[in-house]
């Protein structure tokens, strides 16, 4: 119960995509736990049995011992119930595992093999208490036939009754005479707890010796079906072996038909599984392909059959009716879809058109999206993960611009700037950026044609607010929103450190004038050297202005992308 408040889950609204989301804050899994199992595993592991034994049975005497017998029948049998209601939805569970669990046959036929085994504990000790039960009912019909015996000299704290002594003196003699289940006709027909009673595991003290051999019993006749069963009239007795047989036909049948289930259903794709991957490796042998490249083949058909189980959920989708397909579409996507800000305000409308043309991409760690100068056939969505966006502006020297893109973001802009353009031609737009995987992607994908019918949509919505959320988002407006406030930056400092310099040279040409002026008039030869000097301070001036306003126009080679023009109309 502890490990239940700390073990995550899945969101079962996040299912409907992908992998879906593990929940790790504590506070929704003790919410989670305490609504729907806490209670009954509560009931299941209270040491209620334990209680009667210490509290009660330890300490009764006479008759109350055999009250506190039956108390304690019952509370073992009624904690049973809890237990085994846990018992299903862990087989529930068991079956929509995912990983290398449910891949190997042998794991689902070794939980329902331990299933197997402790309903053969149960069962045994089942029989070891209703054996004590058959001996106990022994025992008082014995009494009940002898003279000078009561019931309740049959246990214990009765040493001081009246006629206790006289029964003990030949208690042992009556008890085995009637209640011996050694003999080949015993007087008393113990039926299927004979031989729990001529094995002497009822009277003997080693636990371990009891357990196993109780166990052993279990295993056996659920196994056998109770084939093997001599069964006395007792009515108790015959119910009992009825329901061993009928309880183990069903588990035996559980066991068979779960193991074959097994073995059937994931041998089929699993075997697909293999030959694609044998053929892959085949393949790869004959070309020769690197060791690393090898690896990230493998890495990526082992992501997708963990994801898609070998199902082509494409086209599952497509075989089904428009209406039907389009319903399927916007129950997957239009929630995931919604959180994407180019997408969260749209109309319904439109998010439907959007639903039905997305695709589910995956993409494994280290995969490059789409290569700086490469062209663009896809606009990419991002729904998990986290992805790396770089552009060197062409591989301009001293140029690097580095991103991060995760969840809601989304890369290949330049396609809805080509797409929104009535005149494009077929030719595809260049990426300005190279997008790779820092860990698995899940994503969207509109392709080209798809996004050019999307883009049409767009240019009717007359929104700015659209245009301003694409350029809030985009990597390429970023990068040269950056470059713009840099280089205006460094015009701007470079020009408060001109004026600067240029008050700091007029103040010096002022004292020196103030000096000049001091001499009583000074030279002709003085003057034309002050006019000489404050000319080619002015010349100076001049040329350091237009290197630093060149150098600015420099500074600025990243161009501002393309507008996408949302409110354009239709060339019809």
């Amino acid at each position: 119960m502890a490990l239940q408040f700390r073990t995550a889950f899945i969101a079962p609204s996040s299912r409907v995509f992908g992998r879906g989301e593990l929940v790790i804050d504590p506070a929704q899994i003790a919410k989670r736990y305490m609504r729907r199992y806490f209670i009954i595993d509560f009931l299941a592991v209270l040491p209620l049995p334990q209680i009667v034994v210490w509290r009660f049975l330890l300490r009764s005497n006479g008759s109350d011992v055999l009250a506190t017998k039956q108390a304690l029948f019952f509370i073992v049998l009624f904690q049973y119930f809890p237990r085994f209601f846990r018992i299903l939805p862990l087989t529930s569970e068991l079956k929509r595992t995912a990983g290398v669990f449910a891949e190997t046959a042998w794991a689902g036929a070794a939980y329902y093999l331990l299933l197997y085994m402790l309903a053969s504990h149960v069962v045994g000790a089942l029989w070891y208490l209703l054996a004590l039960e058959r001996n106990d009912t022994c025992w008082r019909k014995a009494c009940s036939v002898t003279a000078n015996c009561t019931k309740d000299f049959l246990y214990c704290g009765n040493q001081d009754m009246t006629g206790y002594a006289a029964w003990h003196d030949i208690s042992n003699t009556t008890l085995e005479s009637k209640c011996s289940a050694d003999e080949d006709d015993p007087p008393f027909d113990f039926g299927i707890y004979s031989q729990a009673l001529s094995s002497g595991i009822v009277s003997s003290k080693k636990f371990f010796s009891k357990y196993c051999y109780c166990l052993w019993w279990g295993l056996q006749n659920l196994s056998t079906l109770g084939q093997g069963l001599q069964t006395s009239t007792f009515p108790g007795e015959v119910i009992f072996s009825i329901a061993l047989a009928i309880f183990g036909l069903i588990l035996f049948a559980l066991l068979i038909g779960n193991m074959q289930t097994y073995l059937q259903s994931l041998t089929i794709r699993l075997e697909e599984m293999r030959i694609k991957r044998r053929d892959s490796e085949q393949w790869m042998h004959h070309r020769l392909l690197p060791p690393d490249l090898r690896e990230r083949v493998r890495r990526y058909d082992q992501y997708k059959w963990l994801e898609t189980r070998g199902v082509d959920e494409e086209n599952l989708v497509q075989s089904l009716p428009k209406d039907l397909r389009r319903d399927i579409k916007r129950h997957l996507c239009l929630a995931l879809v919604r959180r994407v800000p180019l997408f969260e305000n749209m109309d319904e409308r439109l998010l439907d058109a959007i639903c039905e043309r997305l695709k589910p991409c995956l993409f494994t760690d280290s995969t490059y999206i789409v290569r700086e100068g490469d062209p663009v056939d896809e606009m990419l969505f991002i729904i998990r993960g986290r992805l790396e966006s770089v552009t060197t502006d062409g591989g301009r020297s001293g140029f690097f611009n580095r991103g991060f893109l995760k969840e809601g973001d989304f890369c290949g802009e330049e396609l809805l700037t080509w797409a929104l353009d009535p005149k494009s031609g077929v030719n595809l737009p260049s990426s300005t950026r190279t997008v790779r995987a820092l860990k698995e992607v899940e994503a969207f994908a509109l392709m080209a044609e798809e996004l050019k019918f999307v883009a049409s949509q767009f240019r009717r919505l007359h929104s700015r607010q659209v245009q301003h959320t694409f350029r809030f988002y985009s990597q390429q407006w970023r990068t040269w929103a950056a470059c713009f406030i840099q280089a205006a930056w460094r015009r701007y400092s470079k020009r408060k450190k001109m004026e600067q310099t240029r008050k700091e040279e007029e103040e010096e040409e002022a004292s020196e004038g103030v000096q000049s002026s001091s001499t009583g008039g000074g030279s002709y030869s003085i003057g034309a050297t002050f006019l000489a000097t404050r000319f080619a301070a002015n010349a100076l001036r001049g040329v350091h202005r237009n290197r630093n306003a060149k150098s600015a126009r420099e500074l600025v080679k990243l161009q501002k992308p393309p507008e996408p023009d949302f409110t354009a109309e239709d060339a019809d």
